[in-house]
C-alpha cells in the first residue's frame, strides 16, 4: 500500500475509533447521570417509589423471573417482602417471605389488599405489570411502625376525632421522643389541632401537597404519616423529622447541571489527552524531519540522522519503532536523497579537482610550445644574420611542430564539444569494419617515421557489416594506434583484430609494451584526469583515449580495456549487431 493510501487509512481509522470511544465515553456517562437521578428519586421515594423501579427491572424468560441481586438485598435489609402473583393468583415468585405469607391468593383477598394497602401486620403496595402477554401483579410488602403508632395513638387517645385534654400531656411526651408533632385538619386542610412543639407547623395544607410530601418524603425536614378514620371528617397527619443531613433536599435540575459539569469536564480531560498525545506522536516526526531539512540545508548530508535520532527512529536490531513505521517510505526516501546530494556534492568536488588540473596541465601544454615559438621568433626577430640555413631551418622545423600540436590539441577540444553536443546526429552508414581497421593499419605500416614499430592486421574472410560514420572510426582506429606506439618503447608489436563475437562486431587493437597500472586503467577514459600530455612532448594532445571513448559510446557501442604491468594493453571495442 503506498503512503498516501496508508496515511488516509491510518488517520480514517483512528478517528473513527477516538470518535466511537468519546460516543461510548458518553454513553457510560449519560447512563451514570440516567441512574444517578433514577436513584436519587428512588431514595426521595423509597419505600413508595420502590416498587416501580423493582417492576422495570424485573426480567420474564420462559416464565423464569429474574430480579437484581441488588433489589434482593435491598429488600432484605429493609424487612420487606415481594410476591409476583400471575393471573390464577398463585405465587410464581418471591423474595424474603416468611412461612405465613401466602403461596395463592383468592380475588376477594386480593382486592382487600388492593382497597387498604394491607395484608395482616404489613403495609402493601401493589402494581400491575401488563407489558407481557400475560399480566402479572406485583406485591411489595414492608411494615411501618410510625404509621402503627399513629393508628394506636388514635384509638388510645382520640374524643371525637380530636386528641382529649386528658391524654394529651402522654401523646406530648411521646412525640418528644422522637422530635416528631401532630396535626390534625379538617376536610378543607385547616389546621384543626397541634401537638408538640413545632413553631414551623402549617395551620393550612394545599389539595396536593399532603399527596406530594407522602410520594417524596426525602424531599422534606420531616417525614409524614397521615390516617384517616373511617368514621370521622378529620385527619390525623404525623411528622416525624429525617436523619439530619442524610436526605437533603436538592432540585433535579441543579443535580442534572452538576453531573453534566462532571461529563463536559471527563470529556474535556479526554480530548485534551488523546490530542497531546497525537501532537506528541505526530509531531515528533515532524521535528525529526524539520531537524533533516535544517542539516541538509547547511550541507550536512553525512548527519541527516544525529545518533540520538537514530535511537529514536531504529530499535538495536535495525527495525523502524512503532511510531514511525507509518513514514518508513519518507525516511528511506531522505537516505536515499542524503546519499545522493552527499555522492553529487563528492562528485562536484572531484570535478572541479579535476577540471583545475585539467585547465593547468591546458595551460602547461599550450606555455611549453608558445615559449619554444616565442623564443625561436625572437631569435629570428632580433638576429637573424647570426643563424646558417641549417640551424633556420632546424629553428623552422621546431616551430612548425609547436605550431602543429597546438592545432592538434584545439582540434580535440572542438572534436570532444562536437561529439558532446551532437554525438545523436552523427550521420551513420551501412560499411565493412575489417576494410576499415585494415586501411588504418596500412597507413601506419607506410608511415616511415613510425619504422620502429611493428604493425600487423588479423581479420576474418567474411564481411564484417555495421553502421557507422567512416570518418570518425577512422579517428578512432587512429587514436587506438598511434597511443599503442606514443606510450610504449621503441619496437612494441601492435596488433589489430576485427571480427563477430556473439552477434556482436569487435575491434581488438593490442601491444606486448609496459602495460598500465589499476589507477592509470580506471580513469584512462577520463577527460580531465592528466587531461593533456604533462611531459613537455608534442608528440599528442593527451584527450585521445577519452575521445576514443567517446566515438564508440556514439556508435552505441563499448569499450574496454585490459592490461597489466609488463604484460602489454589490449582494448577492445564491441558493436552491437543491430547498430
Amino acid at each position: 500500500m503506498k503512503i498516501q493510501r496508508r496515511m488516509a487509512f491510518h488517520f480514517t481509522y483512528q478517528l473513527i475509533i477516538y470518535s466511537v470511544l468519546i460516543f461510548v465515553a458518553m454513553c457510560i456517562l449519560l447512563f451514570i447521570l440516567i441512574s444517578k437521578i433514577m436513584n436519587e428519586d428512588l431514595r426521595s421515594s423509597f419505600p413508595a417509589g420502590a416498587l416501580s423501579s423493582i417492576v422495570t427491572e424485573t426480567l420474564f424468560d420462559d416464565s423464569n423471573i429474574k430480579l437484581s441481586n441488588r433489589w434482593r438485598t435491598l429488600i432484605e435489609e429493609q424487612g420487606m417482602w415481594l410476591q409476583v402473583v400471575d393471573t390464577k393468583g398463585d405465587v410464581i415468585y418471591s423474595a424474603n417471605t416468611d412461612s405465613g405469607q401466602p403461596m395463592s391468593y383468592s380475588v376477594t383477598q386480593l382486592l382487600a389488599i388492593q382497597q387498604s394497602g394491607k395484608y395482616g401486620d404489613y403495609f402493601v403496595d401493589n402494581q400491575l405489570d401488563q407489558s407481557y402477554s400475560s399480566p402479572y401483579l406485583f406485591l411489595l410488602g414492608y411494615k411501618s411502625p410510625q404509621q402503627e403508632k399513629l393508628e394506636r395513638w388514635y384509638n388510645a387517645y382520640q374524643q371525637n376525632g380530636l386528641v382529649s385534654s386528658a391524654h394529651r400531656d402522654a401523646l406530648i411526651a411521646e412525640l418528644r421522643e422522637t422530635s416528631s408533632y401532630l396535626l390534625i385538619v379538617d376536610q378543607a386542610g385547616d389546621n384543626v389541632q397541634m401537638i408538640g412543639d413545632q413553631a414551623s407547623a402549617v395551620n393550612e395544607y394545599e389539595p396536593l401537597e399532603v399527596l406530594i410530601m407522602q410520594q417524596k418524603p426525602r424531599d422534606y425536614d420531616t417525614n409524614i404519616y397521615v390516617y384517616q378514620p373511617p368514621a370521622s371528617e378529620l385527619t390525623w397527619i404525623m411528622h416525624t423529622p429525617n436523619a439530619p443531613g442524610a436526605f437533603a433536599k436538592q432540585p433535579v435540575f441543579k443535580e442534572i447541571i452538576r453531573v453534566f459539569i462532571w461529563m463536559g469536564g471527563s470529556i474535556l480531560f479526554l480530548s485534551l489527552a488523546v490530542s497531546i498525545w497525537h501532537g506528541i506522536r505526530y509531531g515528533q516526526p515532524l521535528m525529526l524531519f524539520a531537524g533533516w531539512f535544517e542539516r541538509m540545508g547547511r550541507g550536512l548530508y553525512d548527519e541527516v540522522l544525529t545518533p540520538k535520532d537514530r535511537r529514536r527512529v531504529f530499535r538495536r536490531n535495525g527495525k523502524l519503532r512503532i511510531r514511525y513505521r507509518l513514514y518508513r517510505e519518507a525516511i528511506g526516501s531522505f537516505y536515499q536523497m542524503a546519499e545522493r546530494l552527499a555522492q553529487t556534492e563528492k562528485d562536484r568536488l572531484q570535478l572541479e579537482k579535476t577540471r583545475e588540473e585539467w585547465m593547468s596541465g591546458i595551460s602547461h601544454d599550450l606555455r611549453t610550445p608558445l615559449s619554444t615559438v616565442q623564443g625561436y621568433g625572437y631569435i629570428l626577430e632580433n638576429s637573424p644574420d647570426q643563424w646558417s640555413t641549417e640551424e633556420l631551418q632546424e629553428m623552422g622545423k621546431m616551430i612548425r611542430e609547436k605550431s602543429g600540436y597546438m592545432l592538434e590539441l584545439m582540434s580535440d577540444f572542438s572534436l570532444i564539444f562536437q561529439l558532446k553536443q551532437s554525438a545523436e546526429l552523427i550521420e551513420r552508414k551501412e560499411l565493412e569494419l575489417g576494410e576499415l581497421v585494415r586501411r588504418a593499419v596500412l597507413k601506419y605500416v607506410n608511415d616511415a617515421t613510425l619504422s620502429d614499430a611493428d604493425f600487423q592486421y588479423e581479420g576474418e574472410e567474411q564481411p564484417i557489416p555495421v553502421l557507422g560514420n567512416e570518418k570518425w572510426l577512422q579517428r578512432l582506429m587512429d587514436n587506438l594506434l598511434s597511443n599503442a606506439v606514443k606510450h610504449n618503447p621503441p619496437g612494441v608489436a601492435v596488433t589489430a583484430a576485427c571480427g563477430m563475437v556473439n552477434d556482436e562486431a569487435y575491434i581488438c587493437v593490442s601491444d606486448n609494451g609496459r602495460g598500465m597500472d589499476d589507477e592509470t586503467i580506471h580513469n584512462l577514459f577520463e577527460r580531465y584526469y592528466r587531461g593533456t600530455n604533462t611531459e613537455e612532448s608534442s608528440d599528442g594532445s593527451g584527450l585521445g583515449m577519452s575521445i576514443a571513448k567517446m566515438i564508440v559510446e556514439a556508435h552505441g557501442g563499448r569499450i574496454e580495456v585490459r592490461s597489466a604491468i609488463g604484460e602489454g594493453t589490449s582494448i577492445l571495442i564491441y558493436f552491437s549487431g543491430d547498430e
